[in-house]
């Protein structure tokens, strides 16, 4: 899947999982901060995303300086996964 299409599907996730219905993925910046400034999530509503993108792509978020930079923004978000989705057809392709 591509970028774009990666990052539409993240901001459908967080639109559902963060109760945000007055939004649409189009209204979401992809660079947007997820938290104060940005969309506001609470601890709440990160935790929420953290098990949807665990359950979805298989993404595991620690609680580290690494986990924040991919909970930074959506685009921050789709990276990490594209980045997986890459080491995971890496490792299949040497198999």
């Amino acid at each position: 899947m591509s970028l774009d299409g990666l990052t539409l599907e993240v901001k459908k996730l967080l639109i559902e999982v963060s109760n945000l219905p007055d939004r649409t993925p189009e209204s979401l910046d992809d660079n947007a901060s997820l938290f104060a400034d940005g969309l506001g999530l609470d601890s709440i509503d990160v935790l929420e995303l953290v098990v949807a993108l665990d359950k979805r792509y298989g993404l595991k978020i620690k609680n580290d300086d690494k986990g924040r930079e991919v909970l930074h923004s959506v685009q921050s978000i789709a990276h990490a996964i594209a980045s997986k989705n890459s080491e995971a057809a890496a490792v299949g392709a040497m198999i």
